[in-house]
């Protein structure tokens, strides 16, 4: 290397320079073809794993109407609660009626229908006994229209 020339240079002393290819991006989709296939997902219901009914609104054929509990169905069900509590000595029996939620009405009928079932109990036993509160507390509380009336404020305990 005395004559100074470059290491590698061969004749006339350059270089080839490499070549570097570019890197193409891949061509867009077009819109008409990115369009079609967000149309076709949406009509296939593909989010819903190909059930279309779990995206669809609800129809009015399958669609419950709504119940308003009535009265006479609230006071039955408030009545046969309490009485089978206090007929399985339950631990929250011996709240008063005011803290039990109910009516001096209602109260009226949840003694009678505890009375009665406790003596059908000492007969039939505790099923028979669980099904006549129900009964009764319903059959009472309709005929009374839910027994929701308070004549009083305080009412001396039995």
């Amino acid at each position: 290397m005395a004559s100074g020339g470059r290491r590698g240079s061969g004749a006339g002393g350059r270089h080839a320079p490499a070549r570097i290819r570019p890197v193409r991006a891949p061509a867009p989709a077009p819109p008409i073809a990115l369009a079609a296939l967000i149309a076709a997902l949406a009509l296939t219901g593909c989010a819903a794993g190909g059930n279309s009914s779990a995206t669809s609104a609800p129809s009015a054929r399958n669609t419950p109407s709504p119940h308003r509990t009535t009265p006479a169905e609230l006071c039955a069900t408030l009545v046969s609660y309490w009485a089978k509590e206090e007929l399985n000595g339950g631990e929250w029996a011996g709240l008063d009626w005011e803290q039990k939620g109910l009516s001096n009405e209602q109260y009226v009928i949840h003694d009678a229908v505890v009375a009665a079932a406790r003596r059908e109990l000492a007969l039939h036993g505790a099923a028979a006994a669980l099904a006549l509160v129900d009964r009764t507390a319903k059959r009472e509380c309709a005929a009374r229209g839910g027994a929701t009336g308070s004549t009083e404020n305080w009412r001396e305990p039995p």
